[in-house]
């Protein structure tokens, strides 16, 4: 009687469980209406033992007390197999890193949980074509070019450090755009050392992919390009208030730091940038504005103290006189705004740049004020978003043989340039350098996808003297095209 008890107790439990295992095994048996039978079961296990790669044991006769021991055996073999499994997974993944591959966010390792370790490999190239138009008198070369061609590493190691490698392959040579690392001790106080962007001029700020013309504005020629420092930057007031401060190397206008600096003296820049409404749902919500400054003293003659100012064409139309020494204050200010709402953009800046000057060979001295703006406005034709960091993505992207077209937006910019009437003659030469510039372009860019986009652009600049008679120079007409990849 005893045995007859443990079978009616056990059969039901373990033919349960074998039951289950013979429907994984053998799911078209598993829906039949006919009754299994103990022989039945003992061979969908061996099936499953067997793909399992547990070795089946040598069972008694089924249908007897022994017959039902067995089975209760083998199913506990399987099912710490099954858990021993299930723990090598999870430990195989506790300590295997994630890695993942988007055509949105690049190609990205991230270390197992807690996940505080990553690294973000990303690119863009930009393939140009210049051709100027009449250029009778001051004739340039049609040339393509490649304009940029960047990998970028972004990084995080840990809650507290991050960092970022840009170096630029395009050109002669191989420069170092960003290498930074920032500590962040918390979104309102984040310490970046290294080379970073200047905190002065807002176009300058955006990204190389998604600024709207194929060349910065007449603002940019003004602001420092790229710094060498330590700057203290966060976001507080619920991010609607941005804030950086910090000690650079210093630089000319529009162009990069140097390696290290020329002259023992170092720049202050600081930039204070509030989008009120930017966690809002309105009209207001793409609104931004705040103000770029930078203070130092250079000392010193030639490029890397004294700039020289360019064409959105990327042609030089003033320079100092080659005996003229930087000697003294430089500083700049630039107020600056943009609001993007749904389809339609527009971004204004205006900068002063001041520098204290001299002409050793007679001690003239001067302190020179050089000012710029510029309004852009853009418009989506397709129904995307327009803002500050570009058109994100289409949304329709282009599909050959398909209805897919892409992202078309129409951009239009005007700005000028004035230099200091008090520079001519004596610091700079009125039959080579103009006293003003002004320009307007016409643009439209195709983004085909959220990776690929073709530039084009037409500028046309006009000049206020800088011709050798005493005339004014003749106006610059170019024709940009760009080529565009990132990821």
């Amino acid at each position: 009687m005893p045995s007859t008890r443990t079978r009616r107790s056990t059969v039901p439990a373990f033919a349960g469980i074998a039951l289950a295992c013979a429907a994984v095994a053998f799911p078209a048996h598993a829906q039949s209406d006919a009754p299994l039978t103990v022989e039945e079961l003992a061979r969908r296990l061996q099936a499953i033992e067997q793909r399992l790669g547990t070795a089946p044991a040598d069972g008694a006769a089924p249908g007897d007390a022994n017959a039902l021991a067995d089975l209760d055996q083998r199913l506990r073999v399987i099912e710490r197999k099954l858990d021993l499994q299930a723990e090598e997974a999870q430990a195989r993944a506790a300590s295997t890193p994630v890695v993942s591959l988007s055509a949105n966010k690049g190609l990205s390792i991230k270390s197992p949980p807690p996940g505080d370790v990553e690294l973000k490999f990303r690119g863009l190239a930009q393939a140009d074509g210049r051709f100027y138009i009449d250029d009778d008198a001051d004739p340039q070369n049609d040339t393509f070019l490649w304009r940029r061609a960047q990998l970028t590493l972004d990084g995080t190691w840990g809650p507290l450090l991050a960092f970022r490698i840009t170096p630029e392959l395009a050109g002669d040579s191989v420069t170092l755009l960003d290498a930074w690392a920032d500590l962040r001790f918390s979104p309102a106080a984040t310490l970046r050392i290294g080379k970073t962007k200047s905190p002065v001029g807002l176009e300058r700020l955006q990204s190389s992919s998604a600024i709207e013309m194929v060349e910065l504005g007449f603002p940019s020629e003004l602001a420092p390009g790229r710094e060498i420092g330590v700057q203290l930057q966060g976001e507080v007031a619920n991010s609607t208030v941005s804030y950086v401060a910090g000690v650079y190397n210093g630089t000319v206008d529009g162009r990069d730091s140097a390696t290290t600096n020329p002259d023992d003296h170092f720049e202050f820049g600081a930039r204070v940038f509030a989008e009120p409404w930017k966690n809002g749902a309105g009209a207001l919500s793409g609104l931004g504005f705040g103000i770029g400054a930078s203070t130092g003293d250079k000392e010193g003659g030639g490029n890397g103290f004294l700039p020289r100012y360019r064409t959105p064409g990327q042609v030089q139309f003033f320079g100092y006189r080659s005996a003229v020494l930087a000697d003294g204050e430089s500083t700049r200010w630039s107020p600056q705004a943009y609001w993007y709402r749904n389809a339609f953009g527009v971004l204004g800046e205006y900068i002063r740049s001041r520098q204290d000057v001299v002409l050793p060979a007679t001690g003239e001295r001067e302190s020179l004020q050089h000012s710029a703006w510029q309004l852009l406005a853009s418009f989506v034709l397709t129904g995307e978003d327009a803002g500050y960091k570009g058109v994100a993505r289409p949304n329709h992207p282009f599909t050959v043989g398909g209805a897919g077209w892409g992202a078309w937006e129409l951009v239009g910019r005007v700005g000028a340039l004035t230099l200091d009437d008090d520079a001519f003659p004596v610091f700079a030469d009125p039959a080579d350098s103009a006293r003003k510039a002004t320009a307007w372009a016409l643009g439209v860019n195709w983004y085909l996808t959220a990776n690929f986009k073709l530039v084009a652009n037409y500028t046309q600049t006009a000049f206020d003297g800088g011709a050798a008679d005493g005339a004014d120079r003749e106006d610059e007409k170019a024709f940009f095209t760009r080529a565009q990849f990132s990821f």
